[in-house]
């Protein structure tokens, strides 16, 4: 298996579990498609996302053309991670699996004010969540008054290991 492959998957389990439940509490009312640029600590990944309130589309673009395209059916509690270059595909489901069960997490978030950010209106929000198991993420996520998150910057904490996202349409 490719390490680019490897790699996506552990970003996949990590990043993709806070994301999931995180939007099922204010998913966007409104369609949308933007590009979109996230960024940890090992790497810059640069996305073309699809929105609807209940589907979103993320295809991920590569150096080398390669990608992957992730799909999320709220609707239908599922998710797809289709690795094209690779011929294969996960499924994961986005039922009431620990991770993704927000009851096990309690959110605490405070409105910051009102801000433009690349040309949008939008509200800044302060957002700290922790897990029954000690689980830990918090941040800042810009969003404006349809649910379009336009910017979130997460540190996401387990045991001692701490992980930063940011992301930006």
């Amino acid at each position: 298996m490719s390490l680019r492959l490897r790699t996506m998957i552990v970003l996949a389990s990590l990043f993709c579990t806070v994301p999931v439940w995180a939007a099922q509490l204010s998913r966007p009312q409104v369609e949308y498609s933007a590009d979109s640029v996230m960024q940890t600590e090992e790497m810059t990944t640069e996305q073309h996302v699809y929105v609807t309130p209940a589907k979103e589309r993320r295809e991920t673009l590569t150096g080398s053309g390669d990608g992957s395209v992730q799909i999320f059916r709220y609707d239908s509690k599922v998710m797809w991670m289709l690795m094209p270059s690779e011929k294969m595909y996960m499924e994961h489901s986005m039922g009431k699996a620990a991770a993704n069960d927000i009851s096990q997490w309690d959110f605490q978030e405070t409105v910051m004010g009102e801000e433009v950010l690349n040309g949008v209106k939008v509200t800044k929000y302060k957002t700290i969540a922790t897990s029954t198991d000690g689980k830990k993420y918090g941040g800042f996520s810009w969003r404006t008054k349809e649910g379009i998150s336009v910017k979130t910057d997460l540190l996401y904490k387990e045991g001692n290991e701490k992980k930063r996202m940011m992301t930006e349409l």
